[in-house]
C-alpha cells in the first residue's frame, strides 16, 4: 500500500455498537426554522387512539383467520405491533419531507419526537403501549413458555430502543455506520 492510499482509508471499528454524534450548530438551526411534520403528529388528537384501533385490528384479523387459536392470535397480534411499531419509530431514519434540508437525516422517529426529550408524556404512552400489549397477551396465551418467550423477545426488541441510555446508539449489523451508507453514493 503506498502512503496516498493509507491516508484516504478511514480506520474501521470493530465495535458492534455506534454512538450517533450531536447535530452541529447548521444542522440545529435547520432543525429549529421549520416544524418537524414528520414527529410531531404523535402530539396531535386521536394520535394515541390510533395505536389501540390498530391493536384492536389486529386482533380481529387474526381472530377470524380459520384454524387459528385464540392465544395464537393473541401472540400474532403482540409480534405484528411490535414489529411494526419497531420499523416505523427505531428503524427508518431521516424524514420523507426534502424541506428540512436533510436536518433530521441521523435520527429516528422516537428520537425525532419531543425534540429528543426523554419521558415526555407521548413518549411514556408509546413505551406503555407495548407492556400492556405483553401483559394482556401473555394472560391469554395462559403463560405457555413458548408464547411467552415470544412475547417477551418481541417487547425487549421494542423497548430496549425506547430506553434514555439507548437514544442514539446503533446496532452496527442492524443499520450499518453513517459513513458506510454514504460511501456508496459518492
Amino acid at each position: 500500500m503506498n502512503e496516498g492510499s493509507k491516508k484516504s482509508r478511514r480506520r474501521r471499528s470493530s465495535s458492534l455498537l455506534y454512538q450517533e454524534p450531536l447535530e452541529s450548530m447548521e444542522h440545529l438551526s435547520d432543525q429549529s426554522a421549520i416544524p418537524n411534520l414528520n414527529a410531531n403528529w404523535v402530539n396531535a388528537k386521536g394520535a394515541w387512539v390510533i395505536h389501540i384501533v390498530l391493536i384492536v385490528a389486529l386482533k380481529i384479523f387474526y381472530s377470524i383467520i380459520p384454524g387459528i387459536q385464540r392465544d395464537t392470535s393473541w401472540t400474532l397480534t403482540n409480534i405484528t405491533y411490535m414489529f411494526g411499531s419497531y420499523l416505523m419509530f427505531h428503524w427508518v431514519r431521516g424524514i420523507p419531507f426534502e424541506f428540512n434540508a436533510g436536518a433530521y437525516d441521523n435520527l429516528n422517529m422516537w428520537e425525532q419526537m419531543d425534540n429528543g426529550e426523554q419521558f415526555t408524556p407521548t413518549k411514556k404512552f408509546l413505551l406503555s403501549v407495548p407492556i400492556c400489549l405483553f401483559l394482556v397477551s401473555t394472560h391469554y396465551t395462559h403463560y405457555d413458555l413458548t408464547y411467552f418467550t415470544l412475547n417477551v423477545m418481541a417487547l425487549f426488541g421494542v423497548i430496549i430502543p425506547k430506553l434514555p441510555w439507548s437514544h442514539r446508539l446503533r446496532v452496527r449489523f442492524l443499520s450499518g455506520h453513517p459513513d458506510d451508507r454514504y460511501l456508496d453514493e459518492r
